[in-house]
């Protein structure tokens, strides 16, 4: 690993595309109206790193409200489902009352003191008082079921009421955060715009400064041949866009890259580049291998995959295709070998 810093240096990632590091990924920061008059053009550049950065963090709280919402709906289905069969078995046992308290009544429409009186064979009757009083006992223990299953269903019925709850504020917060998103790319959009032709035209370039082709991956191994098989599959997703809030096939944000990866290799990976960060053991920078994760920042709100000698793959931000850059390209990388 003692060649990152080299890599660092000769990067035109760092040289010209510091402002926009994270310009596809989220997060909810202020939001202000772009000046009327643009600023000078270093601090419209820094703002438009700011709110790709904002962005960022605002992508990845939406994936997680995303993914959360799916859970749920997955979850109300199950709790409709159980609710559907419990209402069935309350349903069997009322008619099976309803057939014990017919057969209890015409077994014992008269005083049992009567019937034995009126009865031509006692030994007769008292074969019928037995079985009736058999049939109580049991019609007892039904209608204690049935009163547990009632209590069961009630109880059933209100956690489906708290998850379809849940479920509304999580589709709610997935709008809001998909809000937040687009304002801020919006935002840097037209702050972009208002930059002269040729500092714009400078700026893209340094945007797609990341190499696409392949540089020297000499020598990395993979820990295991999953690891190996995401690599593969992270290297073929070369050139396809940044789309915030996708993974895949066609197009990915940051943690989705990593995510649809994986999942070619049969691993399930967590959607959020948060949650990537415990997706597995943490190791030192220094022993990272290909296939590990490195989140970045301290919110881990962007992630590549380290692909050998001080390289990652990575969703950059909008405007910027899946790439090859430094691992060390921001600050606060952490490696985690799922």
């Amino acid at each position: 690993m003692g060649s990152h810093r080299r890599l660092v240096q000769t990067s035109g990632f760092n040289r010209g595309a510091g402002a926009a590091l994270c310009v596809l990924s989220a997060a909810a920061a202020a939001l202000g109206a772009v000046p009327a008059v643009a600023a000078p053009s270093a601090d419209t550049k820094a703002e438009v790193d700011r709110l790709y950065e904002q962005a960022e963090r605002a992508t990845e709280a939406y994936n997680k409200a995303d993914a959360r919402a799916d859970s749920l709906r997955e979850e109300v289905r199950t709790a409709q489902d159980t609710i559907a069969r419990q209402q069935e078995r309350i349903n069997s046992k009322r008619e099976k009352l309803g057939s014990l308290a017919g057969a209890q009544y015409r077994s014992g429409g008269l005083d049992p003191s009567l019937a034995l009186l009126f009865s031509d064979d006692p030994d007769d009757y008292l074969d019928k008082a037995a079985v009736l009083d058999r049939i109580n006992a049991h019609q007892a223990g039904e209608l204690r079921d049935l009163q547990d299953a009632m209590r069961e269903l009630a109880q059933e019925r209100s956690e489906a009421a708290r998850q379809l709850d849940e479920l509304e504020r999580s589709r709610k917060a997935v709008a809001s955060h998909k809000r937040t998103v687009e304002k801020k790319l919006a935002r840097a959009r037209a702050l972009l715009n208002s930059l002269p032709y040729d500092e714009r035209a400078a700026y893209d370039r340094a945007s797609r400064s990341g190499r696409s082709e392949m540089p020297d991956l000499s020598g990395a191994e993979a820990p295991s041949g999953r690891a190996a098989a995401a690599v593969a599959a992270v290297q073929s997703a070369i050139g396809k866009p940044y789309v915030w809030g996708a993974n895949g096939p066609g197009g990915f944000d940051c943690s989705g890259l990593m995510q649809w990866s994986y999942a070619q290799a049969g691993v399930s990976l967590p959607r959020t580049s948060q949650a990537q960060r415990y997706a597995g053991r943490q190791v030192p920078l220094s022993q990272a291998r290909p296939g590990d994760l490195v989140t970045y920042r301290g919110d881990a709100s962007h992630v590549g995959m380290y692909v050998g000698n001080g390289q990652v793959v990575h969703a950059p931000y909008p405007g910027a295709p899946v790439r090859y850059d430094p691992v060390d390209m921001m600050p606060g990388a952490t490696v985690t070998r799922p």
